[in-house]
């Protein structure tokens, strides 16, 4: 593990390394285009496929992107989710989550959010290592159900978004965070959405601040 500067204090907190990009790829020019784009301000420019760019490596670049940036925001704030605060992972009363993850978990457990979001992001980890699903060569192609399992990272990661913005969104305001929450957000939303990752239904817990985050947006 390492210790990671929170993005919104001083304090530092122990989480998951970040999934690096090698490099001198082709992905890493990929990574770099993203970040340049983004730095536009632009975020609906920001997420679209560049000219002539195959889909897959850019869905492959982003997700680790996006992997990354959520493992800071959720880093952030661990130390006020705990099992006590955050007994069950959800997202308000109307929607809980349980983990499983189809091949060590087949049956859904009802865990705390901490736990849910390790079990999370350490499948995700797992997946992004797997250089059968996510080939670090280019002259290896991507395995046929390749966007299915990007759907499915995407559809989980917004699960974190979601508890964040509903069990600790006054902890983000007090620290003064709140618009770069928001910013990050609506980034990975602009994403999802451009690629339909996450069905609409998925996205019900946040669909009010969706309104409201995208209406008030010029991108």
């Amino acid at each position: 593990m390492h210790k990671v500067k929170s993005i919104f204090g001083d304090n530092s907190k122990t989480f998951r390394p970040k999934k690096q990009i090698q490099s001198g790829t082709k992905r890493y020019e990929l990574h770099k285009h993203a970040k340049a784009t983004l730095g536009s301000g632009n975020l609906r420019l920001a997420v679209a496929l560049p000219e002539r760019e195959d889909l897959n490596e850019w869905l492959a670049v982003n997700t680790v992107d996006f992997f990354n940036q959520i493992n800071l925001l959720y880093g952030s704030i661990t130390e006020f989710c705990t099992p006590k605060s955050c007994p069950v992972m959800s997202a308000g009363p109307r929607y809980e989550y349980h983990w499983a993850d189809g091949e060590k978990i087949k049956k859904p457990l009802k865990v705390s959010a901490p736990e849910y979001v390790d079990y999370l992001m350490t499948w995700v980890q797992g997946i992004l290592d797997n250089e059968e699903i996510f080939p670090s060569r280019v002259d290896v192609p991507f395995p046929k159900n390749f966007q299915g399992v990007v759907r499915n990272i995407f559809k989980r990661l917004f699960r974190v978004y979601a508890h964040i913005y509903y069990s600790h969104f006054h902890k983000i305001v007090s620290l003064g965070e709140e618009a770069h929450l928001n910013t990050c957000f609506k980034h990975f939303y602009y994403f999802i959405d451009e690629f339909n990752l996450v069905e609409k239904r998925e996205m019900a817990p946040l669909q009010d601040l969706i309104d409201n985050l995208i209406g008030k947006s010029a991108d």
